[in-house]
């Protein structure tokens, strides 16, 4: 599977802006907290074993026979194409919206695997091998006033469809976005040098020249649980 991530707006749970706030720093630490931002979030991500933020995605779907396919990252907000691969090989022939449904509603703010519904006029589609579609998923921080997470999103035509477009996007839980801060500020009073509030490992005892493992504590896991990826 494929993503597209956006390169040009900061890669967080939770805004820079509401960062900031609540620890009370100023722009001259702004390089340094949106290094600490993103550090929490990809660990966050790499230890929910799923991507959250919302992007692009392009995965393949295996079909043996059962017209319900899972997708892998979830919430699924918008489905923009569908192919139909055979055994032939090739690019696939574009599957038309009529012959396909996605469960749950794309935009419905749930966590757990969307799927798509095919068509039972699929099961006499000969030499069908897989379906490939091109999905946003995840979740959204506190939009821009335009209506989009940041101005890079800024593609909508009218204020009033980038309102209407913002509103079903679903937005980064409270508890995610609660354990990001959590990761974060630790991340930055390790870089200022701080002790109070930290959570991790010290090694060197105190001396000069000690440093820090990385380690995700208790209360961020149980905020965390509900969203890591179930794996068999």
């Amino acid at each position: 599977m494929t993503i597209n991530k956006n390169d040009n707006s900061l890669y967080s749970l939770i805004s820079l802006e509401s960062f900031k706030s609540l620890l009370g720093i100023d722009d001259r630490d702004d390089k340094t907290a949106c290094s600490c931002l993103e550090t929490a979030t990809s660990t966050i991500e790499k230890y929910c074993k799923r991507w959250l933020l919302r992007k692009k995605h392009s995965e393949q779907l295996e079909y043996s026979g059962d017209l319900q396919l899972p997708m892998s990252e979830y919430p699924v907000h918008r489905v923009l194409v569908v192919y139909a691969l055979t055994v032939k090989g090739g690019d696939g022939e574009i599957v038309e919206p009529d012959f396909y449904s996605v469960i749950p509603e794309c935009g419905t703010d749930c966590d757990y695997q969307f799927s798509i519904l095919l068509s039972r006029a699929f099961l006499r589609y000969q030499g069908l091998s897989a379906i490939k579609a091109v999905y946003w998923a995840g979740y959204v921080v506190k939009p821009h006033p335009c209506g989009f997470t940041t101005r890079s999103f800024c593609d909508a035509k009218t204020p009033a469809k980038a309102s209407k477009t913002a509103a079903s996007m679903p937005h980064v839980p409270p508890d995610l976005s609660a354990a990001c801060l959590e990761l974060a500020s630790w991340n930055m009073n390790r870089y200022k040098g701080r002790r109070i509030g930290m959570t991790g490992n010290v090694r060197g005892g105190g001396r000069d020249g000690e440093h820090f493992e990385m380690s995700i504590p208790e209360n961020v896991k149980q905020l965390l649980e509900p969203y890591r990826r179930k794996t068999i």
